[in-house]
């Protein structure tokens, strides 16, 4: 199943910047606990990215290499049926044309401190690793950071837009 939210300030925009934000997450509370933030988030800042979910990890390849898609950061839980995060992310990896999209990938997980998993996802050269936070303010907070980063970061292969970012 694909859900797709369009934030209410989302405007066409040809970089990824404003692409989507794609969460990989099988668990139905976690999604709707990481709506509420995301939105929160987006609509705070007056960010234009869409928020599309995933909850089935074996169909994420065939959106990110569809014409739908325009990623601007892939947020994957890590436990999944099927399909876990690990091996979705070597999947992502392993393909030239998705890798060289450089879209950044990140586990948000309950794994928490597993330092097997640490190294593991650094492992296949994640660009982050964050544990869930059991209270909104703190996941507000880390989602909030996250994406702040990744609108400044320079990557390659994305083209650059000027982005405000309010301080807290």
């Amino acid at each position: 199943m694909i859900i797709i939210f369009v934030n209410k300030y989302l405007k066409r925009a040809l970089v990824n910047l404003s692409g989507d934000i794609i969460i990989i997450e099988d668990d139905v509370e976690d999604r709707d606990i990481l709506l509420e933030i995301f939105q929160d988030v987006l609509d705070k800042n007056n960010y234009a990215n869409r928020i599309v979910f995933l909850a089935d990890s074996t169909r994420a390849m065939d959106y990110l290499k569809s014409e739908e898609a325009s990623p601007f950061l892939i947020v994957s839980d890590i436990n999944m049926p099927m399909l876990d995060g690990f091996a979705l992310r070597k999947k992502i990896f392993d393909d030239p044309d998705l890798n060289d999209k450089c879209v950044p990938y990140i586990f948000l997980t309950t794994s928490g401190d597993n330092t097997d998993f640490m190294k593991r996802a650094y492992g296949l050269s994640v660009q982050g690793y964050f544990t869930k936070p059991n209270d909104y303010q703190a996941y507000f907070n880390l989602i909030n950071d996250i994406i702040r980063y990744w609108k400044v970061a320079k990557i390659a292969n994305r083209a650059q837009e000027q982005v405000y970012v309010k301080n807290r």
